[in-house]
């Protein structure tokens, strides 16, 4: 539990969480061979965002195909669903058979978080039939954690791109202030009609300008 805590707790980006994830709870959940994360997009699009290996990817992939499995239950349907052998499991007929084909015989999936914007859940899979315990309380515990980790990993992100895309704004408006001999607030004024003529966002037309003229001072006045 402790090794667990320390995984999680390190600080990390976004990427670097999510594979902490999946590593910890592959190397601390009893009966757990590979772990993966699935998130929910608004739209309902399914993705595999962190894995522990390729074969876990392909399994996940195929419940979003087939809309039935453990993986996709989890974050559409119910907070934690288990199969403890695949290969005959008649909540999932499609599905089950082509997991055991890939070697896949048990498998738990665990709804992590629940946000207005999306639904992340936890997979753990199984070469063995009966590998989870449905009464175990470690599973749960586990993904409750490492949503507390995720969540602080996604805010982190946010907000360095807020300040990075503050800074590359910043930088653009100095070349547009260079150029042309005009104020900051002219120059943001300019930067913006650009972003509304051409329906493009703001950070992406300063990101391009600052791009184009490397050699240009970027300090505003």
């Amino acid at each position: 539990m402790q090794g667990m805590a320390d995984a999680l707790n390190q600080p990390a980006d976004l990427a670097q969480a999510l594979d902490r994830i999946v590593a910890a709870a592959q190397d601390t959940i009893p009966g757990a061979d590979y772990a993966s994360i699935t998130v929910r997009r608004p739209k309902g699009d399914l993705e595999t965002i962190a894995a522990t290996a390729q074969l876990v990817r392909q399994a996940d992939e195929l419940q979003y195909a087939l809309k039935e499995g453990p993986c996709y239950d989890a974050v559409t349907v119910h907070e934690i669903t288990l199969s403890r052998d695949l290969d005959h499991d008649g909540n999932w007929p499609n599905f089950g058979p082509a997991a055991a084909a890939l070697g896949l015989r048990s498998q738990m999936g665990i709804r992590m978080t629940r946000t207005d914007a999306e639904v992340t859940g936890l997979n753990l899979y199984s070469e063995s039939t009966d590998a989870f315990d449905p009464d175990s309380w470690l599973p749960s515990l586990f993904a409750s954690h490492a949503s507390v980790a995720l969540g602080y990993a996604t805010k982190l992100q946010s907000l360095q791109g807020a300040l990075e895309s503050r800074e590359t704004v910043g930088a653009a408006i100095g070349i547009v202030m260079e150029r042309y001999g005009i104020t900051s607030e002219r120059a943001f004024e300019f930067l913006i009609r650009m972003s509304q003529n051409s329906n493009t966002k703001l950070r992406d037309i300063a990101s391009e300008l600052v791009k184009l003229n490397p050699g240009v001072s970027t300090t505003a006045r």
